[in-house]
């Protein structure tokens, strides 16, 4: 097994993967495979699975992770490779040519990144194609991983391939209706506990939903109280958060009676359950909002800023139910055109 894998990864990926698996166990399996058949047809059982083929080589992504996941124990292990959008930037000479690189990279993204994930359109890709060299984001492949059933454990680059190491954990979420178009509507909390569907301008990669945790479990969160060191985030979703732009979309929440133009942020359950007891109450009382209070009291964008400026606006509305949303709204615009306030 050795042999294989120094073969075709390279000897710092063998021991990169010894970190984790007993790779010459006879309870491992290394394949270099897109076809599922390659693998869960075998008549062992392995508690260890490694592929050295790049899973953007492959037509069904995730059919392929589900079928694996159900060969596998829970605490079982497999290991994958992909070569990430960035390392195929560095690998393709038309990208260092000035002027030309520009023009490639836009065409590349459009019938690789794009039409793959466009009803109609897909068709003619996976014809054309057939489903090979598809540009992957570090943040979709670890994502669709996480979406079928698994842990993410550690994972490395070598020669312009990142390997993933990830424990399975449980069922497949068998996600039909991954989201990959410009409007994204993500599962929020709303008054009384009730989830609601948020929508934004897409600012991350596909799949970025389910790195949540693991992002939060590895780097924690900012002063900003968002995720910190988050590779989700696209180059032009920094643009669009700053400027709250992402934000725009939720007029059509408005509209239809799940957020109110002042309040609290709308946020996910996770981050929910990290917020004060006494905060978590104050806000199942009221609808979520546009723009959040510490725009209106221009305050930090830290978490302890944030947090003190919602408990401050909800308190408020308490007493004051009626015109506690229009002084807040007054003072945002007021902040947001005079003082230059921008979007943490």
């Amino acid at each position: 097994m050795k042999k294989l894998v120094v073969e075709k990864a390279g000897p710092e990926a063998y021991e990169f993967f010894k970190k984790y698996v007993d790779v010459d166990s006879i309870d491992t399996l290394v394949v270099s495979t897109t076809n599922d058949f390659n693998i869960i047809n075998h008549p062992i059982a392995f508690n260890t699975i490694i592929n050295l083929s790049k899973i953007n080589n492959i037509r069904y992504i995730n059919k392929f992770f589900e079928k694996i996941n159900a060969t596998l124990q829970n605490g079982d292990i497999l290991i994958s490779c992909m070569e990430t959008y960035s390392a195929r930037r560095e690998r393709i000479l038309l990208t260092r040519i000035p002027v030309v690189k520009h023009f490639y990279m836009a065409m590349e993204f459009v019938f690789l990144r794009m039409f793959p994930k466009m009803w109609g359109l897909k068709k003619i890709y996976f014809l054309l194609t057939r489903g090979r060299n598809r540009i992957l984001s570090k943040a979709e492949g670890l994502g669709r991983l996480v979406s079928c059933g698994f842990d993410i454990v550690a994972y490395e680059s070598f020669d312009n391939l990142l390997y993933i190491v990830a424990r399975k954990i449980g069922e497949p979420a068998f996600n039909m209706n991954a989201s990959y178009g410009l409007l994204y509507k993500m599962p929020r909390i709303g008054k009384n506990g009730k989830k609601i569907g948020v929508y934004k301008f897409r600012t991350m990669h596909p799949y970025a939903e389910y790195l949540q945790d693991y992002v939060l479990r590895v780097n924690g969160y900012s002063g900003t109280g968002k995720p910190a060191n988050d590779f989700r985030l696209t180059p032009w979703g920094k643009f669009l958060r700053r400027y709250w732009l992402d934000e725009l979309p939720q007029i059509l929440n408005v509209l239809k009676g799940d957020l109110k133009l002042v309040g609290v942020r709308p946020i996910s359950e996770r981050y929910f359950q990290d917020i004060p007891e006494d905060l978590q109450k104050l806000r199942l009382s009221q609808k979520p909002g546009c723009i959040p209070p510490y725009v209106a009291l221009n305050r930090e964008g830290n978490v302890e800023a944030v947090l003190q400026a919602e408990r401050e606006y909800l308190q408020e509305k308490q007493r004051n139910p009626y015109l506690t949303d229009t002084k807040f709204f007054l003072k945002a615009i007021f902040n947001i055109i005079f003082r230059n306030k921008r979007s943490a």
